[in-house]
Order: C-alpha cells, then structure tokens, then sequence
C-alpha cells in the first residue's frame, strides 16, 4: 500500500525533480523494496503450495468438502434395524392381543365359575333343604315300623285271646249236661267269631299292603330325589374341578406370555439401547468430521483471504515494477 501511494505519488510528480534529488538512492530504496516484496511472495507461494498439497491429500483422504460422505455402506444395516424394530413391535402388538384375548377368555371363565358356584350353593341349599325331609321321612319310617309291630303285637293277642275263647266254647260244649229246650235255635257263634275273623284279618292286611306301598312311594321317591342330587352334585364337582384345571392352565400361559412379554420388552430396550449407542457414535464421529470440515473450510478461507491479498499485492508490486519499468525507460 506504502508502496502503491508511493508510485502513484511520483508519477504524479515530474522526472526532473525525482531524479534531480537523489537518482541513485531512490532506484536503490526502490530495488530493496522490491527484493523483501519478492522475497515475501516467495515465501507466501511456498507456503501456499505447501497448504494446497496438504489440502489434496485430506481431499485424498476424506473426499472432498463440496460432497457429502458415503453413508450408504450403513443403509442395509440401518434398514435391517428398522425391519427388526418393526418385527418387534408386530410382535409386540400379537402378544398384547393374545394377553388381551387371555385376559378376556379368563374373565368369561370368572363368569361361568361364578355362575357354576351359585348354582352349587343353590344345590347346596336344595340338599340341605331336603335333608329335613329326609330326617322327617326317616322318623315316619320308624313311626310306620313301631305301628306295624305294634299291631302285629295286637294280632298275635288276638289270635291268642281267639284260641282261648275257642277252647273254652269247645269245653263248654263238650260237657255231659243235656239241656232240652223247646226254643228257636240261636246264633252261630263260631260262624260270627270267623266272620269278625276274617274281616279283622282283611283289614289288617289292607292296613299293612296301603302302608308299605305309602312306605315304599315315599322311600322310592327320597331315593330318587337323593340319587339326583348326588348326579348333580357330582356333575357340579366334575365341572368345577375341570373349571379349575382351565383356569390353572389359563394362568400358566397367561404367566408365560408375561414372562415372554417381558423378555421381548427387556431384548427390545437392549436392542435399542445398543443401537441408539452405536447411532450416537456414528453421530458423534459424523460432528468430528463435520467440524474438522469446517475447520478446514475457515482454515481455507483465511488462506484464501489472504491468497487474495498476497494476489492483490503481487499485482500492486507488478504494477511498481511496470513502474519502475516505465521510470527506467
């Protein structure tokens, strides 16, 4: 710039004068300066190369700044990630259906086993309700057993009161006292006696065979009701004990498919966690690079700037030069 002012200055002022001053000295001052600019430019121009053949070889190297890095060598791994992460939701969402299909199938089976067990307390109920009955129809059995006893008691009196007044009349008639009288003839007291007799007897015996039919209705019938509830109550069992082995067999699987759930989960978590590491270090290792890249990019700037301005001086000195040229001539 010195120098730039310094020309424009004495081309401005008349040859007579600079060289009437001192010609020799100033054509010296002059070839000085020009030497150290020279010299400066030299220098600049080494070190300028010097930068450019490192900025091939990082170009070399790296590549070059106007294009991105080649990421696509990480594409099929980074898409194998994704199909695995979206394998691993899909089954994800199965399990949760199934756990909800579980969890739905086990509360029908809640429903149904609640149901059976109102159903077993009613039976429950029923058989303790007929139990009274039972009791009641059991004392009328003892009741009906004393009567008939009792009875046959009566009728082995009466058969022996019968035979007694049957042998004292036949020792009466049997008798040597003759006794003529001129009267209608009486009744038949043995005839009489064999028709009570047997009417008695037909009694006692219509008696007994209306009270073991009633008997053997009534036991038939407590049998049958007993016979029934035993069937039902058995049935009930039955169905509650398979109602417990599908619950039981429900629980288990529905503890598998939660402890699958959660090996899934915790594979997942892992998966993502090895992966999410692995991205954040190629992440961290793409802003290594981005930021040597702009390191690189202002460190060319400035050599750029000052390229520009070891440029713009060179052109200043080459137009002293023609200057000087131009003075010397």
């Amino acid at each position: 710039g010195i120098g730039g002012g310094f020309t424009r200055a004495s081309a401005g002022c008349s040859d007579g004068i600079l060289f009437a001053n001192n010609e020799k000295a100033t054509m010296q001052n002059l070839n000085d300066r020009l030497a150290s600019y020279l010299d400066k430019v030299r220098l600049l121009e080494g070190d300028n190369a010097d930068l450019e053949c490192k900025i091939r070889e990082w170009y070399a190297k790296v590549g070059p700044s106007c294009e991105p890095r080649d990421y696509s060598c990480f594409h099929k791994e980074i898409e194998d990630l994704q199909n695995q992460i979206l394998c691993a939701a899909m089954e994800t969402n199965k399990i949760l259906l199934n756990i909800d299909n579980n969890r739905m199938t086990a509360d029908d089976f809640r429903v149904k086993y609640e149901t059976e067990c109102g159903l077993r307390q009613n039976v429950d109920a029923d058989i303790c309700n007929l139990r009274p009955v039972l009791d009641q129809l059991a004392s009328c059995k003892t009741d009906l057993q004393l009567q008939c006893e009792a009875l046959t008691e009566e009728m082995c009196c009466l058969k022996t009161n019968h035979s007694e007044e049957m042998n004292c009349l036949r020792k009466q008639a049997t008798g040597d006292v003759s006794v003529e009288v001129n009267a209608c003839p009486g009744p038949d007291l043995r005839k009489i006696l064999e028709d009570l007799r047997c009417q008695y007897e037909t009694l006692m015996e219509r008696n007994r065979k209306e009270t073991e039919q009633w008997y053997a209705c009534k036991v038939e019938e407590v049998n049958l009701e007993v016979i029934t509830s035993s069937q039902e109550i058995e049935s009930s069992n039955k169905q509650v004990t398979e109602l417990r082995r599908q619950l039981q067999a429900l629980e288990i699987n529905v503890q598998a498919q939660l402890t699958m759930k959660e090996n899934l989960e915790s594979s997942l978590a892992e998966t993502e966690c090895r992966y999410n590491k692995y991205l954040a270090e190629l992440q961290s290792q793409i802003s290594c690079v981005e930021q040597r890249l702009a390191e690189i990019r202002a460190e060319m700037e400035c050599q750029n700037q000052e390229y520009k301005s070891l440029l713009d001086v060179k052109c200043r000195l080459e137009q002293e030069i023609q200057t000087y040229h131009c003075l010397l001539e």
